[in-house]
């Protein structure tokens, strides 16, 4: 009685309606550019071009300290992420209680946007201040994430959201797509523009990285809700609530046992997942060769982004088709599968066309995992009006995945000098994360057989 009544209340504070949905997803159009440019094509290669020196030379010196290129970049990451896990719970504390999901969700998109246009100045004579640039990007792309996930059950009801979560990400494509081909124009063909400076397309490039975020989001801004305050009592201040709730989202968790091992599984795959997609421009303009025996330039990497996206649009789609048809879990399971092949392929990979061939089974599964993942999460998860402390337990799951999957790439990357060696750990994760799915996925069947049973006994 109390589980439906808590249903109950929890649906009456759903606004869902198609402007609204298109409104959140608009969303993604927005902040997918900093995903697509800054994180996976152009200024991944621009660093690595930027940084690496006439004669080979891949050290670089950030505030004293040796590092090679490559480590640095992923390293930076690493610390973006882990900012993030500390300031999340924080914040969606206090989202929670204000109601003020849209104002935090603005806040950290302001500072993404603004550090991208920042970047327009990155000159290697000043690395710090352009890693610190990169960083705070990340940090503002990653903090309006927990905000605009949170919103996702409060604006659409439970058997809405594969198709609304599907939708964001294929707008989210979609977008970058548009953007990375204005910026690839850029690159190919700067004399069509009197540009005569070799790194000014791409700086340019970042500029409009920003323009683009900051512009379209307040399409989304417009038509959100504001949000709902708590109207319970907290017991702490905002500053150390956020985490008490944490705590008591994991406690709550831990008496759901599909959602608890869902989130364990979750916690390995992701770890995978999202090290591979933050890695694979520095492993394609440092590992591969084209037929002419160069290192795959900014062109051919944008141009293999390209392919991911496009086929990501559609993978999205495939995967919320076929977890209609098979369940949610399951399709997971398969796409985990899927991963480690990937990973093995990408340990030997050496050439453009084998580059290209792993980028459109990498562009099949990526946007479907991470849609699948995250509407997955909002059907297990009990009814409640605390959706920004669940949707940051999820956030600071995912996170913690990326420190420990980029740190521990970075630390084999230069311990070996190989990165394919990094590749290798990668797959261990999956390994663990596909045994668990195996385990959530048993008991999900279990739990809906013993419900089955109960209703015709009933």
């Amino acid at each position: 009685m109390e589980n439906s009544t808590a249903a109950a209340s929890e649906t009456a504070t759903i606004t869902s309606s198609p402007a609204i949905h298109r409104a959140w997803s608009m969303y993604d159009w927005a902040n997918s550019a900093y995903n697509l440019v800054i994180t996976s094509t152009i200024f991944p290669a621009f660093y690595i071009i930027a940084t690496t020196g006439k004669d080979g030379n891949k050290n670089v010196s950030f505030f004293g300290h040796k590092f090679l290129n490559e480590a640095l970049f992923t390293y930076t990451l690493s610390a973006a992420y882990l900012i993030i896990v500390l300031l999340s719970p924080i914040l969606s504390s206090i989202a929670d209680y204000k109601g003020n999901k849209k104002a935090f969700m603005r806040l950290f998109c302001y500072i993404g946007s603004l550090a991208c246009c920042c970047l327009y100045f990155f000159d290697v004579s000043q690395l710090e201040l352009g890693m610190i640039s990169f960083g705070i990007a990340a940090v503002g792309y990653c903090g309006s994430l927990v905000f605009y996930n949170a919103f996702l059950p409060e604006i659409a009801y439970e058997d809405e959201r594969d198709k609304v979560s599907a939708q964001g990400f294929a707008y989210g494509y979609i977008g970058s797509v548009i953007l990375q081909v204005i910026c690839l124009v850029f690159e190919m063909k700067p004399e069509w523009f009197g540009i005569k400076d070799p790194f000014f397309p791409s700086k340019l490039s970042f500029l409009l990285t920003g323009l683009w975020w900051f512009g379209f989001a307040h399409i989304t801004f417009a038509k959100l809700p504001r949000g709902v305050a708590q109207q319970k009592e907290r017991k702490h201040s905002l500053l150390v609530n956020g985490f008490h709730e944490l705590r008591n989202v994991w406690n709550q968790v831990k008496r759901m046992k599909v959602l608890s091992t869902y989130l364990v599984a979750f916690f390995f795959y992701s770890t995978g997942v999202q090290t591979v997609m933050l890695a694979a421009t520095i492993f394609g303009s440092t590992e591969v060769v084209t037929a002419s025996g160069k290192k795959l330039g900014t062109t051919e990497l944008i141009v293999t982004i390209l392919i991911i996206q496009l086929v990501a649009i559609a993978g999205a789609y495939l995967m919320s088709k076929l977890s209609e048809q098979i369940g949610n879990l399951k399709v997971l399971l398969m796409v985990v599968f899927v991963w480690i092949g990937v990973c093995v392929g990408a340990y030997y990979t050496h050439t453009d066309i084998q580059f290209y061939i792993l980028a459109t089974v990498v562009g099949l599964v990526m946007g479907g995992i991470q849609s699948l993942s995250r509407s997955t999460y909002s059907k297990l998860m009990p009814p409640t009006h605390d959706t920004a402390s669940f949707f940051s337990f999820y956030d600071v799951t995912e996170k913690l995945a990326i420190v420990i999957g980029t740190a521990s790439f970075a630390f084999i990357n230069e311990w070996t000098g190989n990165m394919r060696y990094s590749i290798l750990m990668l797959i261990c994760f999956f390994v663990v994360g596909a045994i668990i799915l195996y385990f959530a996925n048993r008991r999900f069947q279990a739990g809906k057989v013993a419900e089955l049973a109960a209703s015709i006994t009933g």
